[in-house]
């Protein structure tokens, strides 16, 4: 008798660790954006230029190295911000100076920014400054999109494929 009772309690505790677990995956519904609106998504990561540039090594500055480190440049560490802008419409809505990840700043800078729009025709221009210059930009793409109702519409940038994606 008393293993039953002791049975019939453990199955009330499941039930009810089911139940509100099952309660907790549902409630409060989470919704990711207005859905009267399109979203534009800046997301990158991109390793700027370094602070100073790689020296080329002489033929005895390499001898003099352990030949596991034996390499032909010498190279810093640091690497610079990376300078971003994105417009929508004329209108500037990002403007960041983003810092190197890393304990010595030699790590790749990230960007993530989310915008809420109305659907229909926008222009996003992108421009974006990895290395040392002090005007102009190293990468630009202005486009015109159609923005759909409920909809995301990402840019990325890959320097392999030329820069900025629009998708």
């Amino acid at each position: 008798m008393r293993d039953a009772f002791r049975l019939l309690l453990q199955i009330l505790a499941y039930a009810a660790m089911a139940a509100l677990l099952g309660y907790f995956a549902t409630m409060p519904p989470y919704q990711y954006g207005d859905p009267g609106l399109a979203t534009i998504k800046l997301s990158l990561s991109h390793a700027t230029d370094r602070v100073k540039p790689c020296v080329k090594l002489t033929q005895e500055e390499i001898a003099e190295l352990a030949p596991n480190m034996r390499h032909t440049e010498a190279c810093e560490r640091e690497r610079l911000p990376l300078i971003i802008e994105l417009d929508i419409d004329g209108e500037n809505v990002v403007g960041l100076v983003a810092s190197p990840s890393g304990l010595w700043s030699d790590g790749p800078a990230s960007v993530y920014e989310r915008f809420d729009v109305p659907p229909g025709r926008h222009t996003v221009s992108v421009r974006m400054r990895d290395t040392a210059r002090t005007e102009g930009w190293d990468y630009e793409k202005t486009q015109t999109v159609n923005l759909q109702l409920g909809r995301y519409f990402t840019v990325t940038f890959k320097a392999e494929t030329g820069g900025f994606n629009f998708r």
